[in-house]
């Protein structure tokens, strides 16, 4: 595997390097990371209509694009609230 530089600001390196400390981790690695796990907005279309199908399919469940945003949009509410283990 060649490795490639990635040219960002100083604050921009340092807070990865505060990151992938505390995770353990190098930046090398949490960059890595976030590349291999992170979607593109088609293949979050792609990933949604798949578990449609597969709900419509196996268990008879219909989800209308107006119950998929609302999903959505309590998904994000939930990940944006600090977590109730990170308070204690």
């Amino acid at each position: 595997m060649s490795d490639a530089m990635i040219r960002v600001p100083a604050e921009v390196r340092d807070r990865l390097a505060v990151i992938a400390e505390s995770r353990g981790t190098s930046i090398r690695s949490l960059v890595q990371e976030f590349a291999e796990t992170t979607l593109t907005d088609e293949e979050r279309r792609e990933r949604a209509e798949r578990t449609r199908s597969y709900l419509a399919e196996h268990f008879g469940v219909e989800v209308s694009d107006e119950e998929s945003a609302a999903m959505g949009r309590r998904l994000r509410e939930a990940y944006a609230q600090p977590s109730r283990d990170a308070a204690a």
